[in-house]
């Protein structure tokens, strides 16, 4: 995602959305409906933002591309799939298992899943949630490909994505280097089950959502959503548009593409794509305020012990992630300080939570397209807002940027 502002579409509609603040917030929040229906308009066609500074009310913002609200008018409260923010919550669980004893961070993966992980007796616990275990990506192979998109749905164990999984290319050994891998995180899943006798689900349940009170907040296990609360639609590029995207990374046969119903502008409604694959990795159903209310518990100290938030919080160089990365959490430096957090990205949709170094302060920046976002305008303006909106967290003014034409 690159920095940048960018002028406004015919879809602009002034008052689209909502906006809430406290009085004293109120210009701050107008800037960031501003840039947030810019993004929208640029390709972000939906976006929550929701910036809590520790006291006072919270600045709630939705806005979204005019075309979408044929299909749902977006609301702050709405849920959205987090994604890879899972990873923060799994890592949590295995570390809260490290503080009992139960689990070791230099533990041979081997002794945990023998036979499951390739080149397991030399990849540690701790390799696996820093990812530098040396596992590539299941993500984008020809074997997961179809179910990503939704074109050959299928329930995936991790055991089988574990199986799927290639060498990273080009080939590290565990403990050389920093890359990012799903692997990994489907792996740790395995493991804390094994070292609790209980269900990721369950865990995430007991330890997490149920004692913080996110009452809107599960590991999907199949498409559905909570019965009678509201959620984000969530779109991608059609086969064409998704091709010219993905150029460079996965040369896509022709045709290939995510599978729903045809929305305006080369864009396809995938909300109907099942994200259970991820599980550990990025099964997460949340909302804003939910997963703040996670991510500010965690860094405030009151999920893990000192000696476990600290080894979270130790970070190898990911300068593709922005900064580093810990114990599944990342260290991400932005135009106006330091930030921690997670990002997250499932078919329709896109998600940046962070906390300033305290837990007091949290951001949520939640965008109803994954790879739309990877479009050059596109990425300009979500890279704008989420600069913007984690600087309003920071309470620090943003630095200026030249609009373009």
């Amino acid at each position: 995602m690159a920095g940048g502002l960018a002028a406004c579409s015919d879809d602009s509609e002034s008052g689209s959305g909502s906006v809430k603040t406290s009085a004293g917030g109120k210009t701050a929040g107008k800037r960031l409906a501003g840039l947030a229906q810019k993004a929208a308009d640029k390709g972000s066609l939906g976006v929550i933002v929701r910036v809590d500074r520790g006291k006072g009310a919270p600045v709630e913002i939705a806005r979204q591309a005019a075309w979408t609200k044929e299909d749902h008018r977006l609301a702050a409260d709405d849920q959205f799939r987090l994604g890879s923010n899972t990873k923060t919550v799994t890592a949590t669980l295995v570390l809260q298992q490290v503080a009992k004893g139960k689990v070791g961070l230099d533990d041979p993966v081997e002794k945990w899943l023998p036979g499951v992980v390739k080149g397991g007796e030399d990849i540690t616990v701790r390799m696996l949630l820093n990812h530098t275990s040396g596992l590539g990506d299941f993500l984008l192979t020809p074997e997961f490909l179809p179910s990503l998109t939704g074109q050959k749905p299928r329930t995936w164990r991790p055991k089988e994505l574990l199986a799927i999984t290639p060498q990273q290319d080009p080939p590290a050994g565990p403990g050389e280097k920093h890359s990012y891998s799903n692997a990994n995180y489907a792996a740790l899943g395995l493991i804390v089950e094994k070292a609790t006798g209980s269900s990721l689900a369950e865990l995430i349940e007991q330890k997490i959502t149920k004692p913080l009170g996110m009452k809107d907040s599960f590991l999907a296990e199949d498409a559905g959503w909570s019965t009678g609360k509201e959620h984000v639609t969530g779109y991608e590029p059609d086969a064409k548009r998704l091709r010219g995207i993905l150029s460079g990374t996965v040369d896509l046969p022709k045709g290939v593409g995510f599978v729903g119903p045809e929305r305006p502008r080369g864009n396809v409604d995938t909300t109907g794509i099942d994200p259970s694959w991820a599980g550990a990795a990025g099964g997460m159903v949340s909302t804003a305020q939910d997963w703040q209310r996670f991510l500010t518990a965690l860094t405030s100290g009151k999920l893990l012990p000192k000696a476990q938030l600290k080894q979270m919080r130790t970070t190898v160089a990911a300068p593709e992630e922005g900064g580093g990365y810990g114990l599944g959490l990342m260290k991400v430096n932005t135009p106006c300080g330091t930030v921690w957090g997670h990002t997250g990205g499932l078919p329709g949709y896109s998600s940046e939570v962070y906390t300033d170094a305290s837990g007091k302060r949290s951001v949520a920046v939640l965008t109803s397209t994954n790879f739309g976002i990877k479009e050059p305008s596109a990425a300009k303006a979500n890279k704008a807002l989420v600069d913007a909106a984690a600087c309003n967290m920071l309470g620090k003014p943003r630095p200026s940027a030249s609009p373009s034409k």
